[in-house]
């Protein structure tokens, strides 16, 4: 089989992996309950049926000591999520409104505080724990400081798309201890959310837009949710060629813009500070540069009056089958061996990073946010354990029938958030900054960093009498 022949064959067993996940899902309703996305559930499936389970059963060199899977479809697996993720990234802000500044400012500012924390205090944290116990006492790699924020706040299409990363900068075991942590803060996010929102329902203290328990008619399922709650839905209304062909030729154009800038300021760093401070844009993968070529691309459309023909729906189709991919590829070929060998250091991540976001929920949120705290803090308690989806699933859990302005107050938040961090450029940025200089000057930043952002958001927006809940 040639190389675009196993590519092929790569993406069809890709899919009817998803495909037997879902049915699955629905035979096994554990996994409805506690919405387990289906990409999560395919990828799990290809890692038990791949080298790393089934084929350990089997001796080395025999017909199915690499599972069912050829290894060339295993290696094509491994080498889909770095591309792909580009392709999330670059379609980011595509076909969105952009709000006025001051509108964004009023309506996502403390939910963008919020989220900074978040973040910046997974950093914080991690590099604590890395510093203080798990490089001293387990020779772990320090790196392993950086791995909260890439896992929680950017899930797995980030951890999938560092690879390169991972393995240039000497931390090859990096990238699976960041996709079991993806996994381990998508799950437990969804199912704490869910256990959170029950509370609060049943406290008189707690006022939410929900008034009642869900009830077992109502369903909700992480893989259809969209992040276009917020942003009018426009429709392509040209003809002459399949819409969807048109749409995946303005992801390439945001990719080729991304791509350009990446190149520009690999040129700016080589002729300026780099001979003085060491290069670091080399080692910054394109996602985070496809987002911005996304934006700028918008603005352009905007400007010129074509956004008209940009359908956010087209959009998240092309951006939902590229993750839905990366997610299923990456888990498939995650190795069992490296999470086994530092499982120690990454049941201490996972619970620091869970008590971190549960602290910066139930203790900051009240604080930061003047009104609606629950319906909105839920959903960066969402996206800072898993994904976007997941901070959408839960509002629309918390809050059915959008009455609490939750929707709109995320969509503008995601606008000053994304660009940086959660998969953006301080997210591509940190792996070869800890290296460049070091892990404990990385600590005070992002400390630092996280400070200023609690102060700001209990300073400027917090509500005049602080009571849970109102």
């Amino acid at each position: 089989m040639n190389a675009f022949g196993t590519v092929v064959a790569a993406t069809i067993l890709l899919s009817l992996l998803v495909l037997s996940a879902r049915v699955l899902r629905r035979w096994v309703h554990t996994f409805d309950r506690f919405f387990v996305p289906t990409s999560v559930i395919a990828g799990l499936l290809g890692l038990c049926l791949g080298p790393q389970v089934a084929g350990q059963l089997y001796p080395e060199g025999t017909f199915l000591s690499q599972g069912i899977f050829p290894a060339q479809i295993v290696e094509v697996w491994r080498a889909m999520p770095g591309i792909l993720i580009s392709f999330v990234f670059a379609g980011m802000f595509l076909g969105k409104r952009v709000p006025p500044a001051r509108e964004i400012w009023r309506m996502g500012g403390p939910q963008a505080l919020l989220g900074y924390t978040m973040s910046f205090g997974q950093y914080a944290v991690g590099l604590m724990v890395a510093l203080w116990i798990l490089s001293p006492l387990m020779q772990v790699n320090p790196l392993s400081g950086v791995l909260l924020e890439i896992s929680f706040s950017g899930g797995h299409g980030t951890a999938a798309g560092l690879a390169k990363t991972f393995t240039e900068l000497g931390f090859p075991e990096g990238q699976d201890l960041a996709l079991g942590l993806a996994t381990i803060g998508l799950i437990a996010g969804v199912v704490l959310g869910t256990l959170f929102i029950n509370y609060a329902v049943r406290r008189d203290s707690i006022t939410i837009a929900r008034e009642e328990p869900a009830s077992k008619e109502e369903h909700y399922d992480l893989t259809a949710i969209q992040d276009n709650e917020n942003f009018d839905t426009k429709t392509a209304s040209d003809t002459t060629s399949d819409p969807l062909t048109l749409h995946l030729g303005l992801v390439a154009v945001a990719l080729i813009l991304g791509e350009l800038l990446r190149r520009l300021l690999m040129l700016f760093e080589h002729y300026t500070y780099g001979p003085f401070t060491g290069e670091i844009m080399p080692y910054v993968p394109l996602f985070p540069m496809a987002m911005i070529g996304g934006a700028i691309l918008q603005a352009i459309l905007t400007s010129s009056g074509k956004d008209r023909h940009v359908s956010r729906e087209l959009i998240n189709r092309i951006s939902g089958v590229s993750l839905d991919f990366i997610i299923v590829a990456a888990l498939a070929t995650m190795s069992l061996a490296s999470i086994g060998k530092n499982w120690q250091a990454f049941v201490i991540l996972a619970v620091t990073g869970l008590a971190w976001t549960v602290f910066c929920f139930w203790v900051l949120a009240p604080r930061m946010l003047p009104n609606r705290w629950f319906e909105k803090a839920i959903g960066d308690f969402g996206q800072g354990t898993g994904m976007v989806a997941s901070g959408l699933l839960l509002m629309r859990i918390a809050d059915p029938k959008s009455r609490s302005g939750a929707f709109e107050a995320f969509g503008c938040k995601q606008l000053v958030f994304e660009p940086f961090l959660g998969g953006g450029v301080i997210t591509a940025l940190a792996l070869p900054l800890c290296v460049r200089v070091g892990p404990f000057a990385l600590l005070v930043f992002f400390g630092t960093a996280t400070l200023v952002s609690i102060v700001l958001g209990i300073l400027l927006f917090r509500p005049s009498a602080i009571t849970p809940g109102k």
